[in-house]
């Protein structure tokens, strides 16, 4: 859904990369209330009981405006709104303390049983994702140690430092493996790929969302299993549909990285890395309290829990049912402005390919 004046040169314009894949969820989520399941809930949650106690409202003593968010789980708008099961399992989480690297492993390996892989690594987001995939393929290939990682690679003692990466999808996020020492090797035809795949690399990068595809994805995978090469996938944002948690690690790539704050409905600053336990492992090596290149990318207590509740409620729905709440949004935005003379809404839906977001 897109607000705008009534001016017809005035339109918004959202990359690729950022826009939802509206025919399977809706590129409307509401910022000012709560996103529940019912339209209705949303308007009646912006009008506390007179009898009930209301807590104090941070954002107002903060004096930080609430928004409607017609744009997306865009990280500048604060991603998505946690259903109430993933509220209340965050707050209930917040009582006690518990061993962090415990939970992690206990958390990951429950997370990976639903999603159908061999493992998984709760992160700090999907960039920290993918800087533990980075590092994890790092150490698979030089066989060093975490604390290796930044200084050491590259060097003589473990120069084994390239992520091959199409041209075509180079992007913002690369700094995200570059925090480990790696080096990027651009590729334009398959050609090119096969050749750059040599003694020095360690991990290849795919960009799901990329404005073009170039390399087929199945063709990418192949070439680098046929040099014993690690295939990491950057599906951040690319869910719905639901299935594609577990799609594209079925296809065979070693790492696909999520994020937990978009269409997840977990916590923002969360995100999720599943693939081969292998590599899992050695990411889950890096991460807080490690004291490695992920010490700074620590998830509490809290979030590490949100995720798993987010991921029980995601597989209690359907693609069907998550778009049709989204539209039910759509309409009690509509409904909200639609007094406002100078203010003129419209729905803009878009279809994409299960498969691909180009």
């Amino acid at each position: 859904m897109a607000m705008k004046p009534k001016d017809p040169d005035n339109q918004p314009s959202y990359s690729r990369r950022r826009f939802l894949r509206a025919s399977r969820a809706t590129v409307a989520a509401l910022g000012a209330v709560p996103m529940l399941a019912r339209a209705s809930d949303v308007l009646a949650a912006t009008v506390p009981s007179s009898s009930a106690k209301v807590p104090p409202d941070y954002y107002d003593k903060l004096g930080v405006r609430k928004i409607i968010n017609a744009a997306g789980t865009h990280t500048e708008l604060t991603s998505a709104v946690m259903p109430p099961p993933v509220r209340e399992a965050v707050a209930r989480a917040a009582l006690h303390p518990v061993h962090l690297e415990e939970l992690q492993q206990k958390a990951g390996a429950y997370i990976a049983e639903k999603l159908k892989a061999e493992g998984c690594c709760i992160s700090c987001g999907a960039s920290s994702a993918i800087t533990l995939a980075t590092a994890a393929s790092v150490m698979a290939a030089n066989n060093c140690h975490p604390l290796d990682i930044p200084s050491l690679i590259g060097t003589p003692q473990f120069p084994k430092n390239e992520v091959v990466v199409q041209k075509i999808h180079r992007y913002e996020y690369d700094v995200a493996m570059q925090l480990c020492g790696i080096k990027i090797v651009d590729v334009v035809t398959l050609d090119d790929y096969r050749q750059a795949l040599g003694p020095n690399t360690v991990m290849t990068n795919y960009f799901n969302a990329a404005d073009a595809v170039g390399i087929s994805r199945e063709d990418w995978i192949t070439a680098a299993h046929d040099k014993g090469v690690p295939c990491h996938l950057d599906a951040a944002a690319d869910m719905p549909p639901i299935a594609n948690l577990w799609r594209y690690t079925g296809m065979g790539f070693d790492m696909v990285s999520f994020s937990g704050g978009k269409d997840i409905r977990g916590p923002q600053n969360a995100g999720l890395l599943l693939g081969k336990k292998k590599y899992i492992d050695l990411a889950q090596s890096n991460l807080c309290p490690a004291d490695s290149v992920g010490r700074g990318m620590k998830v509490a207590k809290e979030q590490i829990v949100g995720m798993v509740a987010a991921v029980d409620w995601l597989l209690t729905q359907t693609d069907q049912g998550m778009e049709r709440e989204s539209r039910e949004r759509m309409a009690a935005i509509i409904g909200m402005l639609e007094d406002i003379p100078s203010v003129q809404t419209s729905i803009r839906a878009r279809s994409w390919p299960i498969m691909s977001r180009t």
